[in-house]
């Protein structure tokens, strides 16, 4: 019977009739799975499906034949067509994020949530390859551009935690493979973003800071490595600036004693430079 129908869904493929050929096939696959054409039912299905621009649709079709049709000859297939509709579709929602522009040239909007969790399927499909560390590593970028949006359109990753938790599940699950290095990089530079934000407490500081320092240590020679130099010694100035407005907050206060802690602490850390030369005029008519 599972033959038979599968018979008729090929001659409805064949003449065109793609809605019937996909419920036919759907049919064939769900109802008689252990049918010799199954598995090709399936797949075809989730093929028909992609062509039509049903996203999500095809994607669990797809998701179903890679979960009962291991051994089959189209598995690997298969799993390509998934990951390109899910890297795809994550494309689309990370160039929205850095450039405010839409680009995803899909049927239906597929939200960040439902494109982060076709990421985790691709990336548990395929255990410690590379196309799991590409996946995990644009579940982080999604995220990331999430945060950066001036538009928050989906507000997923509010403060950059996921996209933080995203790029370090990479580093510490697959450390070798090749978007690793940037993974750890990246978190980073949202680190430093989360201070620019407003979260300007030293941890944060300090954190994007032990993250860079982490990265030189791991991938030295990477092609990110000066660009992580230039971040840290911009951290120090951020550090800088923050003692110093700290140090002016409490003198304009008329706590005199706290703001000679903080002017201080600017002397002790920089060399030269105007926050230098601040805190050391200030310091200077304090009596100190």
């Amino acid at each position: 019977e599972g033959e038979a129908l599968y018979q008729k869904a090929k001659a409805s493929d064949e003449a065109g009739k793609r809605s019937k050929a996909i419920d036919q096939y759907e049919k064939v696959a769900d109802n008689y799975p252990f049918a010799p054409s199954a598995g090709i039912a399936r797949f075809r299905q989730a093929e028909l499906l992609e062509e039509e621009g049903e996203v999500l649709e095809s994607f669990d079709a797809y998701q179903q034949f890679l979960q009962k049709y291991r051994g089959s000859g189209l598995y690997s297939k298969a799993l390509a067509k998934q990951a390109q509709m899910a890297q795809s579709a994550a494309n689309g929602k990370v160039k929205e994020g850095f450039t405010g522009l839409s680009v995803i040239g899909l049927k239906r909007k597929v939200s960040v949530h439902q494109t982060v969790d076709m990421l985790g399927k691709v990336r548990d499909n395929a255990p410690r390859s590379e196309t799991s560390a590409r996946a995990q590593f644009t579940i982080g970028e999604l995220y990331q551009a999430d945060f950066q949006s001036s538009k928050k359109f989906s507000k997923e990753d509010r403060d950059g935690s996921k996209a933080i938790a995203a790029y370090r599940k990479l580093v510490r699950d697959q450390p070798e493979s090749k978007p690793a290095a940037e993974a750890l990089f990246r978190v980073g530079v949202v680190l430093m973003e989360q201070a620019d934000r407003g979260n300007r407490n030293q941890a944060t500081l300090d954190l994007a800071d032990e993250a860079f320092r982490d990265y030189l240590i791991q991938y030295p020679g990477h092609a990110k490595n000066p660009e992580a130099r230039r971040l840290m010694a911009s951290l120090k100035s951020k550090d800088l600036a923050r003692s110093l407005e700290i140090a002016e907050f409490y003198d304009s206060a008329g706590q005199t004693e706290s703001a000679k802690i903080y002017y201080g602490a600017v002397l002790k850390n920089s060399a030269s430079g105007t926050a230098h030369d601040k805190a050391k005029a200030r310091l200077k008519e304090l009596g100190e």
